[in-house]
């Protein structure tokens, strides 16, 4: 036999919004309180104080039109198997409404049929665990044994606009306690699935008819009121099952329900155990609760009409009605859940009482300490508004009695500032008390001005606003490349730096100096680091800086007083975390004075990370953040900066350039910028590589490419002199020709008197005044397309002059005891010679002597007495016929007196000096060396060997002799700077002296001064 079922919809229902505060979902997860009262002895009340329940009285048109009134309607002795729907958060009680949400298709449907079979009940179960949310209950431990048999009073359809989720909304009237005896889950697949009946097709049609059903509308449509009946095609047939629960129907009148996929109970009534009415305990417990519920009438408005409610829904004396206000009272508490089960479960009154009491005690307390915050919050608003109040009316008594010094809209000022800023509550504290303290203030007191400049520093301090950085190792390689040509360590140096912040999501803040002679980079560097980064920039210089408070600020006391560098490099990048360059640090003043303090001293704190995230200004005397920003400082030499503080940075040395890597920086960046800033942009000036090479070779020498781009900036002013006297002078000329012979063609007016001539002068006068105001435009020169300067090496000295270095050392050919050397300067690497001479021919009256000038140090004197030593002993031990020493006056001499010279690295050369005098051989040119030596001849290690090996290259060298203990900083070196040069790496003396003298032999060292000193021997013999 096919069924057909028939859905039809509520007439009286409306459909509702799914936010609406007076519906909640049963697995709702608010801890609202559901209570309300009831209206009457069957079960009427009114409204909850949180809406989250109710217990009005029924409306007097049912909503559905075959379900009666609750209170009218006849409950079973005996219950047949109900729908059983879990609860969240909160038990149910009798008597007083609640509205939940179901989704489950199965549930909404079966709920359906129910009333359409006329029997609206269904049995409420509270889950234990209150997280759980689900319209099916799959085992008995998962709810409380006792809930509530109750009735579905009305459906509501309703459908989340945002979601797209469509429910039911059914309010349930619960009329008494019950209990479960046992209870049918639905049947579940071998996937874990609830296993229904139907098919898949079957399945959709039904979840469709639902909808339709209750609504009266299809999926998609807006809410209509009209009903709706299902044509027989749109409702799935019955299968075998559906028969034989059809017939099973007329013994058990919910047998239909098994059809569908949902939780069955089989119940019993639970009822309330039987106690004296004149019982003075529930007397008791009833007047206590009584009492506690005018309590919380008193602090809650909407409380005290739902006990009013209660109150008139009862027909008889609210104490012989105890039970009722045991879950009255425990409706309309916010208990926890298992204290509210409690209460459901408890059958004995006196119990109950005492369980009610309990929580609505809790609730009062809850209440009291609402009630308390409320006043204190409500107290605090009075006196804001007080005070508000008063001062606009000082406002308008001010602007009445024209008294306005401007604090108001200075303050206004201040405060927009602030609002931005995220200021430490260190730091806001004093904020508020200065500017508490300006409002006291009268305009014409000194103090006013000087807390009105503070505020103002204090407010452009960038307090908690940062810039973002970029992690980008791509972008700034090309930023990298396109400010600087080589400096490969120094870019790779930039490049982890960036990856570790990359890494770290952050980059911490650093203090980087960076070390090297004038030219070569080191500021830009710091300007190309801000841009990889995204960070703003600000440079300021030490160099001769002798007070501290250029540093640290002065303090407020001074008139005029300001806050230090750091302060204002904040307020000028408007960021936590800028770049601040700190430029010649080795150049600080060290002559500290009494007042000024030293200012090394107060870059300790500055610098360093562990410290500098609380750096105290003396003016602003608030801690200021540093520890973002990222602090690079550059100097010349390492020699001058204090201890402390080097130990303080991470030092990068940045050698000088090499002929190749000038050549490229003055093809790529030097010379476009001299060509565009001297107006040469669109003319074709021909800069030959061999030109700029040989400008480097007889004019440049420096380390650095500052000269340099001097040299190339004057070759193209040079060049645009010589293209405006070879061109522009001739346009120039025909413009003014032009200009001549339109003002000869306009016509001279006629002076016919004194008195017009002076207003005809007075008149042309005016323009003329006017014409020298105004800049006067220069006519554009336009050079023709065949036009061509070219600067050729050849030409290239009627642009620069004649050549500075007219060799590439000082020597081409050197003399017996002049041997290259090479020094480290704070300009770099250099050339450096060291000459010995014979004072006096060796003879009979000579005495052996030493002198030394150039100005040396007294770690260079100590070498040159050390190599004095060494190399006496060096001859005796392995050339002792060679008698040198014994006679010889020998004087040592560095050039360029002027300079001073000082480092423990010239032991070797100044031996090898005294060897070469002594063998009376000279050394071959294009040898250099460097390296310290000890008495017995050990060759010791030194610093700055990349910088002199640039030096020796510039300077022709071929081979190069430095300490073996450095063969690992050569091999790090890159292979340009190498390249030409042979190493020669040293650990004793004698591995000099094997390439210096390799030609001289036993007989000829022996044999030197052979001549001489026999003619000394005989001459004494004679005299004996």
């Amino acid at each position: 036999k096919e069924k057909e079922n028939e859905i039809e919809k509520d007439k009286d229902s409306t459909p509702t919004d799914t936010n609406s505060s007076e519906t909640v979902r049963n697995s709702d997860k608010s801890t609202s309180p559901s209570g309300a009262a009831a209206a009457s002895s069957a079960g009427a009340g009114a409204p909850g104080d949180d809406g989250s329940s109710s217990s009005q009285t029924p409306p007097s048109t049912p909503p559905r039109p075959k379900s009666k009134s609750p209170t009218t309607v006849e409950l079973p002795e005996v219950y047949p198997q109900i729908i059983a729907l879990p609860i969240s958060r909160r038990p149910l009680f009798p008597g007083f409404y609640k509205a939940v949400i179901i989704s489950d298709v199965n549930v909404i449907k079966a709920i359906k049929e129910s009333l359409d079979r006329e029997y609206p009940f269904i049995g409420c179960f509270l889950f234990k665990d209150e997280n759980m949310e689900s319209d099916i209950i799959e085992s008995k431990d998962q709810v409380y044994e006792t809930g509530v048999l109750a009735q579905i009073t009305s459906n509501v359809y309703t459908k989340d606009n945002e979601t797209g989720v469509e429910t039911l909304t059914t309010v349930l009237y619960p009329h008494k306690r019950i209990k479960i005896d046992d209870i049918f889950p639905p049947e579940k697949n071998a996937d874990g699935s609830v296993k229904t009946e139907a098919n898949a097709e079957t399945s959709a049609i039904i979840e469709k008819e639902i909808i339709e059903g209750i609504t009266g509308e299809r999926e998609g449509d807006e809410p209509k009121a009209a009903a709706k009946t299902l044509e027989p095609s749109e409702v799935y047939k019955a299968d075998p099952e559906e028969i034989v629960i059809e017939e099973e129907e007329e013994d058990n009148p919910t047998a239909f329900l098994k059809k569908y996929a949902i939780t069955l109970v089989n119940v019993s009534n639970l009822e309330d155990d039987k106690y004296e009415k004149n019982d003075p305990i529930v007397n008791s417990l009833t007047a206590a609760i009584l009492e506690v519920l005018k309590e919380m009438s008193s602090l809650n408005k909407s409380f005290s009409d739902q006990l009013a409610t209660f109150s008139a829904s009862l027909h008889s004396d609210i104490f012989n009605c105890p039970e009722k206000l045991a879950d009255f009272a425990a409706a309309v508490t916010a208990g926890n859940q298992k204290d509210l089960q409690e209460i459901l479960d408890c059958t004995n009154i006196e119990q109950r009482l005492e369980k009610a009491l309990t929580v609505l005690k809790k609730e009062l307390m809850n209440k009291e300490l609402q009630k308390k915050i409320e006043k204190d919050i409500e107290e605090r608003m009075t006196k804001r508004h007080r005070e508000y109040h008063l001062n606009e009316q000082l406002k308008w008594i001010k602007k009445e009695l024209g008294i306005d010094d401007g604090r108001e809209k200075l303050i206004a000022k201040y405060n927009e500032r602030v609002k931005d800023l995220r200021m430490p509550e260190e730091v806001k504290k004093v904020y508020d008390d200065e500017i508490n303290k300006l409002q006291t203030l009268e305009p014409m007191m000194s103090e006013f001005t000087v807390t009105r400049n503070y505020l103002d520093w204090l407010t452009q301090i960038p307090w908690g606003k940062q810039s973002k950085d970029e992690y980008s190792i791509k972008n700034a390689e090309v930023v990298l490349d396109e400010d600087h040509y080589g400096l490969k360590d120094v870019k790779d140096r930039i490049l982890e730096f960036i990856a570790v912040g990359k890494l770290l999501n952050k980059i911490n803040g650093k203090i980087i100096c960076f070390v090297g002679p004038p030219g070569v980079g080191k500021t830009s560097i710091g300007k190309s680091i801000a841009k990889a980064l995204n960070r703003k920039f600000y440079r300021f210089s030490v160099g001769g800086l002798s007070d501290v408070a250029e540093i640290k600020g002065h303090r407020r006391t001074y008139v005029g007083a300001i806050p230090g560098r750091v302060v204002q490099a904040l307020k000028k990048t408007q960021t936590e975390n800028p770049l601040i360059l700190i430029d010649e640090i080795d150049k600080m003043s060290h002559t500290h004075s009494v007042n000024g303090g030293d200012p090394s001293s107060a870059l300790l704190e500055l610098l360093d990370p562990e410290q500098n995230n609380a750096f105290l200004d003396n003016y602003m005397d608030v801690p200021i953040d540093l520890s973002k920003t990222l602090f690079v400082c550059t100097a010349n030499s390492l020699s001058t900066i204090p201890g402390p503080l080097l130990d303080r940075m991470e030092v990068i040395e940045i050698s000088g350039y090499i002929e190749d890597e000038k050549i490229k920086i003055a093809e790529k960046y030097l010379a476009p910028d001299a060509r565009v800033g001297a107006g040469l942009a669109n003319v074709n000036v021909d800069l030959q590589e061999d030109t700029i090479k040989a400008l480097i070779k007889n004019y440049c020498r420096e380390s650095g490419v500052r000269n340099l781009k001097k040299q190339i900036e004057k070759i193209y002013r040079k060049a645009a002199l010589n293209v405006v006297r070879e061109v522009g002078e001739e346009e120039i000329d025909e413009i003014q020709d032009e200009q001549k012979v339109e003002e000869a063609k306009e016509p001279k007016a006629e002076v016919k008197s004194e008195e017009d001539a002076s207003t005809v002068a007075a008149t042309k006068a005016e323009p003329e005044a006017e014409t020298e105001t105004k800049e006067e435009s220069i006519p554009q020169i336009v050079v023709p397309d065949d036009y061509k300067v070219s600067i050729t090496s050849e030409n290239l000295k009627d642009y620069v002059g004649p050549p500075v270095f007219t060799t590439d050392r000082l020597y081409e050919t050197t003399a017996p005891g002049v041997v290259m050397g090479l020094a480290w300067t704070s300009m770099g690497g250099s050339a450096l010679y060291i000459e010995s001479v014979l004072e006096h021919a060796i003879n009979k009256s000579s005495t052996p002597k030493l002198e030394r000038t150039g100005q040396l140090g007294d770690v260079m004197k100590e070498s040159v007495r050390i190599a004095y030593s060494f190399s006496k002993m060096f001859l005796t031990k392995n050339y002792p016929g060679n008698r040198f020493f014994e006679k010889a006056e020998i004087h040592l001499h560095c050039p360029e007196g002027a300079t001073p010279k000082d480092g423990p690295s010239a032991g070797i050369t100044i031996t090898s000096s005294f060897l070469s005098l002594a063998f009376n051989k000279p050394l071959r040119p294009d040898v250099a060396m460097t390296g310290e030596l000890t008495l017995t001849g050990k060759v010791l290690r030194i610093g700055g060997l990349k910088e002199k090996t640039i030096a020796a290259k510039r300077s022709g060298v071929k081979t190069i002799i430095f300490p073996k203990d450095n063969y690992a900083d050569w091999n790090e070196l890159p292979e340009n700077v190498k390249e030409g040069l042979t190493p020669v790496p040293a650990d004793w003396y004698s591995d000099v002296f094997d390439v210096l003298f390799k030609d001289v032999t036993l007989e000829d060292g022996n044999n030197t001064w052979k001549a001489e000193f026999e003619a000394i021997d005989a001459a004494e013999k004679s005299e004996k």
